[in-house]
């Protein structure tokens, strides 16, 4: 219950129209109450007497309550749906808000198949609790109460039969209940994996059918599937045992009634309509416990969800701006690495006390196998990831101390493993930005994304769900486009001309130095023809700078890099 209170502030704002749903609830219940209790009535009082109006008039009262109770409970599910409909809107915008600003370490951590099970099942299981909770967890407690308060008023002997049994129930709810939480809190758990092997799989389908690898990938499906199976069936077993015990109790209390029922109307203690009641009412009660029960069935769901769902919205930003503790240096470089250290897992370094300088308009290519530390140096930079020591400055500034969306709009982006998204291709150029038309034909143009005019419909022409009907040249020179189109001051590049052909490659520089002089670009690549008129050349090996330089420098003080430059480019690359 912990878990639903640590979403209270959801719920607060529906706190009235849940309250008048409740008294809906209640008003509908206690019509229903009053069905046996009329006919009672008539039958022991009314009909023996002959007083037909009467047993008309009381009829009509029934018939009466029945369609009030009907139209009252149908008002207030439809209440329930809609404010139990609006609390989950804003819990899972809420946390969508929380994902989008989580920091890259954060997400890591939480992993993207768990971000998106917490967004879409976990969320619809608090939806299902807070709807049923409104729908059976009034309305029931309601029957259950009243029907042994209207038993005890007719006859105390038959109510507390059935009040004995009332605690053995109680203890089977509490049992499972206690025992079903921790097993839907490892079910969702394990649904994490199955989104992320799912996941996996449909990104990769071409390769696991190139590779001939479909079998391997249905066994690995298979066994998270079976685990999650096999703790769903677990749960479902224990959850279970509720129904049935709960109906097997009632019902012997039922025959109870009866059969003590029988002497007691033998004996003349209690009229034969008692025994009617005491049946209508018990099969209220019945299903009144069956409803609490399946209420703390979805109550073991929900919290679990909820729980899940409250551990991410209370996570605190930890990529926080913090305060200036001087001011930036004049005539500082655009962009400075000091003394930097960082590591992912904290074992091993991934950027080892780096420190470089680059000027303004100035090219830095970063050049090394991989894993080697490139696209960290990156990461870094656009401030996805904290360095553990050291600073990353901009203009003398260090990045902790720079708004982010500041930071962020300085840059202009293609990562090594980017995405387009399903729309057009002027869409996916502009981005949601405020673009003109002629700027995203110039980024095109600039991009060298010349088969653009070849397609039908040219700038309107279709793009499907990860670019796939796209070649993998063309994806990149529309990433490119789109990271050029709104004229960055910074310009990331990772690995990002990797598909275009030597031709492309080079009109693409061409480009970038004649039409963005002014823009700083970083530049990852495994060419070294992309990189030889850079300003400054990183040379990266096991985290560590082997060597840092330009070209003709790193020619003759880097062994690596000499031997890359000679097995690329061969004996006549000084002329190139």
């Amino acid at each position: 219950m912990g878990e639903i209170v640590r979403l209270e502030r959801y719920i607060h704002p529906y706190w009235g129209y849940i309250c008048l749903t409740v008294l809906i609830k209640l008003l509908g219940a206690a019509m229903e109450l009053m069905i046996p209790y009329l006919m009672e009535i008539m039958l022991d009082e009314k009909v023996p007497m002959g007083q037909l109006p009467e047993i008309y008039l009381y009829g009509g009262l029934m018939l009466l309550c029945a369609a009030g109770c009907l139209g009252l409970n149908v008002l207030a599910n439809r209440m329930s749906a809609i404010s139990s409909g609006r609390i989950t809107r804003s819990v899972r915008h809420d946390l969508f808000h929380k994902l989008q600003h989580l920091s890259a370490r954060q997400l890591d951590g939480l992993t993207v198949s768990s971000a998106e099970s917490r967004l879409t099942s976990d969320t619809y299981n608090v939806n299902q609790l807070l709807a049923r909770v409104q729908r059976l967890g009034i309305r029931a407690p309601i029957l259950l109460i009243g029907g042994v308060a209207m038993m005890l008023s007719m006859d105390v002997v038959l109510a507390l039969v059935l009040v004995a049994l009332l605690p053995i129930i109680a203890v089977v709810v509490y049992f499972v209940t206690k025992t079903s939480v921790p097993l839907y809190t490892k079910q969702q758990g394990v649904l994490d994996r199955v989104v992320r092997t799912v996941q996996e799989n449909i990104t990769g389908i071409r390769v696991i059918k190139a590779l001939s690898k479909t079998d391997y990938e249905k066994n690995r499906f298979h066994q998270v599937n079976g685990e999650l199976t096999r703790v769903d069936m677990k749960a479902g077993m224990i959850t279970a045992i509720t129904n049935p015990v709960s109906s097997l109790t009632l019902n012997l209390g039922l025959t109870l009634v009866v059969v003590i029922g029988a002497y007691r109307v033998n004996g003349g203690i209690i009229l034969s309509g008692v025994i009617v009641a005491f049946l209508q009412y018990f099969t209220m009660i019945l299903n009144a416990m069956l409803g609490i029960t399946r209420i703390f069935v979805m109550w073991s769901k929900g919290e679990a969800s909820a729980n899940r769902v409250a551990d991410v919205l209370a996570m605190e930003e930890d990529l926080t701006v913090q305060p200036k503790t001087e001011e930036p240096e004049e005539n500082a470089p655009h962009i400075e690495f000091r003394d930097v250290s960082f590591s992912y897992t904290g074992i091993g370094k991934n950027v080892d006390n780096l420190s470089f300088r680059l000027g303004h308009g100035q090219t830095l290519g970063i050049l090394g196998a991989t894993g080697s530390g490139k696209s960290t140096i990156l990461n870094l930079l656009l401030r996805l990831y904290d360095p553990d020591s050291g600073m990353v400055l901009l203009d003398g500034q260090d990045i902790r101390t720079m708004d982010t969306a500041v930071l962020r709009k300085k840059f202009g982006v293609v990562f090594q493993n980017d995405f387009l998204a399903e729309g057009s291709i002027a869409d996916n150029i502009h981005f949601f930005r405020a673009l003109s038309p002629e700027e995203i034909t110039l980024a095109a143009d600039d991009a060298q994304a010349e088969f653009i005019a070849g397609k039908e419909g040219g700038m309107d022409a279709g793009v499907m769900v990860r670019g796939n009907n796209l070649s993998g040249g063309q994806k990149q020179r529309l990433l490119i486009a789109r990271a050029l189109a709104a004229k960055p001051e910074i310009l990331v590049l990772d690995d990002a001309s990797s598909a275009l052909d030597y031709q492309t490659d080079a009109r693409l520089r061409r480009a970038l130095r004649q039409n963005y002089r002014n823009t700083t670009t970083v530049l990852v690549a495994q060419r070294v023809s992309s990189l030889r008129h850079a300003d400054l050349i990183l040379v990266l090996h096991d985290s560590q700078v082997l060597g840092m330089g330009k070209h003709e420098e790193l020619m003759e003080t880097c062994e690596e890099y000499r031997m890359i430059a000679q097995t690329q480019m061969g004996d006549g690359m000084e002329g190139m």
